[in-house]
């Protein structure tokens, strides 16, 4: 993938990718500090305010009282570099293989008074029996920084290598040891989707605005459908790093054609559709 622009984001010169992918092999997540700087987290503050206020959640998972804006990717310039930051798709990339996908882009706003989520993890809805390498990679960043008493988002370390038994354990009402992300505003947590994690309760008096972007395999259905989710026009005008996460791209041979073609010819603004163009030109 080519290297995005970073208007928004820290310097990146001094990463220590190695590092931080021993991390996630061992404990099964790491935690990135500086992906957003101040100016950062200042435009991310700015390009969310208008979409806040209007939504709370539909269940207990989404939580009760969170506010969730989905499909960030496509709702500003700081949420296109968060996607596609270079720091983070060096980690995911260890993961998953080549021309792997964004699946999932949000902004959550925890309120005071939420309730802890269910403990879970995030590449379940892929129907393969653990143990097994992860399907899909997890970010969650941290817009205001986290704390345990605001609603870190807690994790139980080494269970991204668990069996279907003591997962099983957990969902039964099994408590093991946790840690909570606790992190600076600007920092972002990467984990691998077999770990298991939840929202923690906000027993603070403010609310604590974050962010996830979630990664899969590059033959794995996205969870967020970006095809009909974003406006081809404003996918243009991404950088070709963030078209490709979007699913612009082929994963080789061929997986991702559009008849016969490679998908980034779509987004032309004179293409048609080649069943509509051949039907055309038939008449």
């Amino acid at each position: 993938m080519d290297a995005p622009t970073t208007a928004h984001l820290a310097d990146v010169s001094a990463f220590d990718a190695a590092g931080h992918i021993a991390r996630v092999r061992r404990d099964g997540y790491t935690i990135v500090e500086g992906i957003l700087d101040a100016s950062g987290i200042a435009a991310f503050r700015a390009g969310v305010a208008p979409y806040l206020g209007r939504w709370r959640g539909r269940n207990p998972f989404e939580g009760l009282n969170t506010e969730r804006i989905y499909t960030l990717v496509a709702r500003g310039k700081v949420f296109e570099d968060l996607a596609a930051d270079p720091r983070i798709l060096a980690v995911v990339g260890a993961f998953l293989k080549p021309q792997f996908l964004l699946s999932a882009s949000h902004a959550i706003r925890i309120h005071p008074g939420e309730a802890a989520q269910s403990l879970h993890f995030d590449d379940s809805f892929y129907p393969f029996e653990r143990p097994r390498p992860p399907l899909g990679m997890s970010v969650i960043g941290a817009v205001d920084a986290f704390t345990a008493e605001n609603g870190a988002t807690v994790v139980v370390p080494g269970s991204h290598v668990w069996g279907p038994a003591e997962v099983a354990a957990v969902r039964d009402g099994a408590r093991p040891k946790m840690v909570a992300f606790e992190m600076p505003a600007g920092a972002a947590a990467v984990f691998v989707g077999t770990l298991i994690h939840g929202a923690g309760a906000n027993a603070s008096d403010a609310p604590r605005l974050g962010y996830t972007n979630q990664y899969c395999e590059p033959w794995a259905r996205t969870q967020e459908n970006w095809f009909l989710g974003i406006p081809r026009e404003r996918v243009r005008a991404m950088s070709p790093t963030l078209q490709a996460l979007l699913g612009y791209g082929l994963m080789p041979p061929f997986m991702g054609k559009v008849s016969g073609s490679h998908p980034i010819k779509a987004l032309a603004p004179d293409w048609v559709p080649p069943i509509v163009r051949q039907e055309r030109d038939e008449r």
